[in-house]
């Protein structure tokens, strides 16, 4: 008997995953496809920051790299340790391994020079505060 992992809203996430992937820059959706799997990310908004929480279990913080380029915040680094399950013959590997990269554009409003972040109980937290705008100014003619 074969037993599978019952995945019912699997064939929703790989077409959501396509129409992203029409999207996105070549380069960027080229990197992203060559890594080992994708970690969950959250994004929060309030009136002052963007808070992005992805969780990254079994990684070192010293082991994740984040960088900013061009608008675009990438955070990568790969996973190389994975427990089996053994049990008389059969054999389980659930969670995966190797690389991973997840890349986001900023929005205008972020200020890239005052990004941190931080990580604690395998969850990797990066917070992107908001730059003022300036405000639209009314001038009169003379």
């Amino acid at each position: 008997m074969l037993l599978t992992r019952h995945e019912p809203y699997n064939v929703f996430n790989q077409f959501n995953n396509e129409v992203n992937r029409l999207f996105t820059n070549t380069q960027r959706r080229t990197a992203a496809e060559h890594a080992g799997w994708i970690p969950a990310v959250d994004i929060r908004e309030d009136g002052e920051r963007y808070v992005l929480t992805a969780d990254l279990p079994g990684i070192d913080r010293k082991d994740v790299e984040i960088t900013v380029d061009d608008g675009i915040l990438s955070f990568k680094g790969q996973r190389t340790t994975v427990s089996e399950e053994v049990q008389d013959n059969y054999r389980r590997r659930e969670r995966t391994q190797g690389e991973f990269l997840r890349q986001f554009t900023l929005p205008e409003t972020a200020d890239v020079e005052n990004i941190s972040a931080s990580a604690r109980n395998g969850v990797l937290e990066i917070v992107i505060p908001k730059q003022t705008r300036p405000q639209p100014q009314k001038i009169t003619v003379n």
